[in-house]
């Protein structure tokens, strides 16, 4: 397929972008340059050819020619979303669907959205929950994840196919890292500092997905027949890895040698817990993750030393508030977060 991948430049998508290449799928990505230059050591593959958009930006006649559109681009972050909620409704929201109606316009079958597990929210009970589960989000960011799933599912017709991708919490390296998400982030502390401090209780459940298998994913979601797929949702991870928050860090221990763990329940329960059944594409997509959350870890710390990661870009070159943060205050983000083009 002809493939246009949004946030190419991203956390996610610099590690999608080659993957697509090697099944065999001609990329072209589409990219605000948001996060383009939070490298840590250098790119391992050029960037793919790409298109300096803002996704609110897009038009149709960008979108001709496209057999498939993934669409990663989004504000991925609840401190920013808790923030600035409109903001990421804008852009999580409102031009995700427009995207995708631009899309089916313009004539492109296949639509493979970057959705959330974080749309189940707070779960009650011990069950694993599935894709049929009451969804429950509590941030605006997994809020505007359910909103979108609702269009696509509107828009699905016989010549647009749209396939919602619930992810599971992403980890491993990617040179455009991001250390605001939990496990790239306990790692980096344990490097840094030769500790881990979990501020919940610990006990919360989270489910966790590698970059490169949500990738996979993603090229499983491109190939499945269009009947099977089309206005379905499945979530993106493997049952081993629904990991209580404590589990996760005494992962990131044995990964860092000398590193110690601190659990101060300070910040009290978490209400964000839960585990997630993924056997629907299994049985679907022919998909299986393979990557386990101790061998994540000891990627991330093989990778943050080799690459000499130092607090100072720990904090803020790889953490999404702090980067735009300080866009803004230089003057190349305007209100709305759009790159300010010289």
């Amino acid at each position: 397929m002809r493939v246009l991948l949004t946030g190419h430049q991203g956390y996610l998508g610099t590690v999608m972008a080659p993957i697509l290449a090697a099944a065999g799928h001609e990329v072209t990505g589409l990219d605000s340059g948001l996060f383009a230059s939070c490298v840590l050591g250098q790119l391992d593959t050029p960037d793919v050819e790409g298109m300096s958009t803002d996704v609110r930006d897009v038009t149709v006649e960008q979108l001709a020619g496209f057999d498939a559109v993934v669409h990663m681009a989004a504000l991925s972050n609840d401190p920013l979303g808790a923030l600035a909620p409109e903001i990421t409704y804008d852009i999580n929201h409102h031009a995700s669907t427009r995207l995708a109606t631009l899309s089916k316009e313009a004539g492109v079958g296949r639509f493979v959205y970057a959705s959330t597990c974080s749309v189940y929210g707070a779960q009650s009970g011990d069950d694993l929950v599935d894709e049929d589960a009451p969804l429950k989000p509590v941030t605006p960011y997994a809020i505007s994840k359910v909103r979108v799933e609702d269009d696509l599912a509107a828009l699905a017709s016989t010549d647009f196919v749209p396939v919602s991708m619930r992810n599971a919490t992403a980890f491993g390296f990617s040179p455009r890292l991001r250390a605001d998400i939990v496990l790239n982030n306990l790692v980096g502390r344990a490097v840094l500092t030769n500790e881990v401090t979990v501020l919940s209780d610990g006990t919360p459940w989270r489910p966790l997905a590698h970059a490169e298998d949500i990738a996979g994913a993603v090229v499983a979601a491109l190939g499945a027949p269009a009947d099977v797929v089309r206005a379905r949702a499945y979530n993106v991870g493997t049952e081993k890895n629904n990991r209580t928050v404590a589990e996760i860090a005494q992962a990131v221990i044995e990964a860092v040698p000398g590193s110690t763990l601190n659990i101060t329940g300070e910040a009290g329960n978490d209400p964000r817990s839960y585990r997630v059944d993924f056997s629907r594409a299994r049985k679907e997509l022919g998909f299986e993750a393979s990557w386990t959350i101790p061998a994540g870890a000891d990627q991330l710390a093989t990778e943050y030393k080799a690459r000499g990661l130092t607090q100072d870009a720990f904090d803020n070159s790889f953490t999404r508030l702090a980067v735009l943060n300080a866009r803004q205050q230089a003057g190349e983000l305007d209100e709305s977060m759009h790159v300010v083009r010289g």
